[in-house]
């Protein structure tokens, strides 16, 4: 490549010329830019912070351009974080006494209808190609061990999970590949634009374990209206495998959730774990207390998000009463 500006030779991994430091991509952020205030003029938020996304992977870290538009990128994320995101009034995340309960109450209608409405993204993600043929072989794996209708549901209940990551992605404009299972492991996605701030990464990893939520409540209902066990399987296991994500350690979702906490708040969800493992004695509980009472050590990096904080909890919860709680009172009621 050669520079527009001075003629200097340029490597193709350069983003701006060495030598009269001329951004080398500078026509197609015009473009860019363009799309961005077009989406803004029809209050398109995903839109627009996809676009300016795009163009922070085309400006060189550092420059004052790129720190604009990061700034930009902030302000407009945190404008689709403080707005609902299914419409529903804020006074759903309201704080005092019974805020954690009306919180799980507001979670569990939530996820319902998330699985409800949002229909058309999950079959969406069935149509791509990586995600339809990675099932099959996870299927299979699950299947050998045991059996295909618990195979099927798992595989159901991990796609799910995954799906909640890319709704949260697309809602902050971020562009994400569709889920690839690992047979055996479970499923990965990919983003392709980068988040900007740990209240993003907060929302997109937790998205995971909501969706995960109404997946197993999804189950439950069908266990009410089949009475077939499998159904409380299902239901269960996939409590558990997203009351693993939830543990604060490596690429996890929870990990992403305490990024965006400050101390004071890692402690309460650490507390909050200790709690829920004392009335449970569900042994997992060990390992998210154990690593959230590691990370709540850290020094804070930032304010804190008392939303995230609450919402971690609330989903410990949830999940814990799935797993120990409702498949026992079911069978009791056989």
């Amino acid at each position: 490549m050669t520079c527009v500006g001075c003629a200097t030779d340029l490597a193709p991994s350069l983003l701006a010329c060495p030598a009269c430091h001329t951004l080398v991509h500078s026509d197609r952020l015009k473009v860019l830019a363009a799309t961005a205030r077009a989406a803004a003029a029809r209050a398109d938020a995903a839109g627009e912070l996809s676009a300016w996304r795009d163009a922070l992977l085309l400006l060189p870290p550092g420059s004052a351009q790129h720190r604009d538009i990061v700034a930009r990128v902030d302000r407009l994320s945190a404008d689709v974080i403080d707005a609902p995101a299914d419409g529903s009034s804020r006074a759903a995340w309201s704080t005092g006494a019974l805020a954690g309960f009306g919180l799980l109450a507001w979670k569990f209608k939530a996820v319902i209808a998330f699985v409800l409405t949002k229909g058309k993204l999950l079959a969406l993600g069935l149509t791509n190609s990586t995600t339809a043929l990675s099932m099959l072989p996870a299927i299979g794996v699950y299947w050998a061990v045991f059996g295909w209708p618990f195979a099927v549901g798992l595989v159901a209940s991990i796609y799910v999970h995954e799906m909640g990551h890319v709704a949260a992605l697309r809602r902050f404009g971020i562009a994400a590949s569709a889920p690839m299972f690992l047979p055996g492991i479970g499923a990965v996605i990919r983003s392709r634009q980068p988040m900007v701030n740990p209240r993003e990464r907060a929302r997109v990893g937790l998205a995971g374990p909501i969706w995960g939520l109404g997946a197993a409540i999804a189950a439950l209902a069908v266990y009410a209206a089949t009475h077939a066990p499998i159904w409380i399987a299902i239901a269960q296991f996939g409590a558990w495998i997203n009351l693993f994500n939830l543990t604060p350690i490596w690429q996890l979702d929870g990990a992403h959730a305490f990024s965006a906490m400050n101390r004071r708040q890692r402690w309460l969800v650490a507390f909050a774990v200790a709690a829920a493992f004392v009335l449970s004695r569900e042994g997992l509980l060990i390992l998210v207390a154990a690593c959230a009472t590691l990370q709540a050590w850290k020094a804070d990096e930032g304010p804190g998000d008392g939303s995230i904080c609450l919402q971690t909890a609330a989903l410990v919860a949830a999940l814990v009463g799935l797993i120990v709680v409702l498949p026992d009172a079911a069978l009791a009621a056989r």
